[in-house]
């Protein structure tokens, strides 16, 4: 074996979640090396507008007087969850989060406030409807980053739209600033930008260190108690995506530009075990003039459509539920993107979209582009996106009947709290009958692929026969979800991901779970 260029203690690959791994090393006492392939830390944590994390029972609100009760989180949990995990890690998971945040807050780097996001499936037994097991990092201004500040990841319209950063950093941006400001305090911890993971080096199958491209040359990093991977999806990879069959375009994604995959291949070259490789963390995308869909939620009127023109969803449902029933109508052969929300001009031309992660741009752009339509009748409107005029007028005079009997029999729009988290607890349907009529052409995005490679409840990387990977670990988007098929609530992504960087990084300082 050829000489290392350097040695640490441990190596951290990705600077979202793995954040979380770095910090907690370098608070254990261990050297470490952060290594960002891209040119801003954050990874995708860093786009997320709330920063989320679903950790129930979390010290935040056992301070305010929550009632919530680990056993009744984790039924829920595995209520929805089901048996598509292994059980002992969805325990992990749950009853994890809050010691975790406990860790962090005896650091001053470190607060958080809860922002009330009701459970994704309001109808499960134990589910919360006022969406108390969801927390946030509070604010921070970039100016007490200095510098720092400018090498986050994010906002996605100061990426895609060319918008200026905010001087307040928010959501996931503060997030990854309070954990980088917590590790910099830490004289034997380094972070570096631009240093893609270029494969892992092992030793009679123990990974024993990192090669890692830095300032143009491959740089052969030593890691004496391990690597953690936490690199984000594959969803930046057609070529990954085809392979694994993960529907949509990588052009749709969420995603940081720099999730290709090449994490995911190292351990799979060394015998990692993988799962849930063609799943990922959906929704429904707004199209834009860029020719891009991107994750929209918060309708606060309008139906989706299919290419029969009929409703096929409750439209206010969970954004991942959105985004899986699309794609069960695209296997069933009743629709083709893009699919239409119709609505009444109420609020006018601009589609009633109150969240769309990018901005709109200008009312011109979408019309010139085919992407936007408005009609006096709904027979002209359908006409001009092809779908049956006939078909249409009839679902629109069903649904507006629903909205006078204040139930929507079909798809049971407004019966679960989330449902009604963006109509101030009123049912989220509004009738379609003000002329002119309006379409918004709508894809399927993404947050990032969810299937990776199989870990332990410490996080280690299990190889095809069911047994650790010495000295490799994965936490986030590499590692296969926690929460398989489904999404159990709001910061449930950046939870999972925070936690089990953490855990990866306490078995490496022989700590273990606190």
């Amino acid at each position: 074996m050829s000489a290392f260029d350097e040695e640490v203690d441990v190596v951290v690959v990705g600077s979202g979640g793995g954040v979380a791994g770095a910090y907690t090393a370098a608070r254990e006492g261990l050297s470490v090396a952060l290594v960002e392939a891209t040119d801003r830390f954050g990874g995708t944590t860093a786009y997320s507008g709330g920063g989320g994390m679903w950790f129930p029972c979390h010290p935040v609100g056992r301070r305010a007087g929550l009632d919530d009760t680990p056993e009744d989180a984790l039924a829920y949990f595995h209520r929805v969850v089901g048996d598509r995990t292994p059980y002992d890690l969805q325990r992990t998971y749950v009853l994890g989060g809050a010691r975790l945040v406990e860790y962090l807050e005896e650091d001053d780097c470190f607060r958080f406030a809860e922002l009330p996001w009701p459970d994704y499936y309001g109808a499960v037994e134990h589910a919360r409807a006022d969406g108390r097991r969801h927390i946030v990092p509070v604010p921070l201004p970039a100016a007490d980053l200095g510098p720092v500040a400018a090498q986050i990841r994010g906002p996605l319209d100061t990426e895609r739209l060319g918008h200026p950063a905010p001087d307040l950093l928010t959501g996931g941006r503060a997030l990854i600033g309070r954990f980088l400001a917590a590790l910099a305090r830490f004289p034997h911890a380094r972070a570096y930008l631009g240093a893609p993971l270029v494969d892992l080096i092992d030793v009679d199958r123990a990974v024993v260190g990192a090669v890692v491209n830095r300032d143009g040359r491959d740089v052969r990093i030593r890691a004496r108690r391990g690597v953690l991977l936490a690199a984000g999806g594959f969803e930046q990879n057609p070529e990954m995506r085809q392979k694994w069959g993960v529907p949509g375009r990588s052009e749709d994604s969420m995603g940081c530009p720099g999730n290709t995959g090449i994490p995911h291949r190292a351990a799979i070259r060394l015998g990692a075990d993988t799962d849930l490789m063609d799943q990922a963390w959906w929704s429904p995308g707004l199209v834009h003039p860029d020719g891009r869909s991107a994750f929209a939620l918060w309708f606060t009127g309008g139906i989706f459509v299919n290419q029969r023109g009929e409703r096929f969803v409750n439209e206010s449902a969970p954004y991942d539920r959105l985004g899986r029933a699309v794609l069960s109508e695209i296997d069933s052969g009743a629709m083709t993107l893009p699919f239409w929300m119709i609505y009444d001009d109420r609020e006018g031309t601009v589609p009633p979209v109150k969240a769309t992660n990018v901005s709109m741009v200008d009312t011109a752009r979408y019309e010139d582009a085919g992407l936007w339509h408005t009609a006096e009748t709904l027979d002209a409107l359908a006409h001009l996106i092809g779908v049956p005029s006939e078909a249409l007028a009839a679902t629109v005079t069903r649904y507006n009947a629903m909205v006078a009997d204040g139930h929507d029999t079909d798809f049971g729009r407004g019966d679960e709290p989330y449902d009604r988290a963006f109509s101030a607890g009123k049912l989220p349907m509004v009738p379609i009958d003000r002329p002119p009529f309006h379409a918004a052409a709508f894809g399927v995005s993404d947050l990032g692929t969810k299937g990776g490679l199989r870990t332990d409840t410490s996080a280690r990387v299990l190889d095809t026969a069911g047994r650790p990977i010495a000295g490799l670990y994965a936490a986030g988007n590499t590692m296969a979800a926690v929460s398989g098929t489904t999404y159990p609530g709001g910061g449930n992504p950046i939870g999972a991901s925070l936690l089990f960087s953490h855990l990866a990084a306490l078995d490496m300082a022989g700590a273990g779970p606190r």
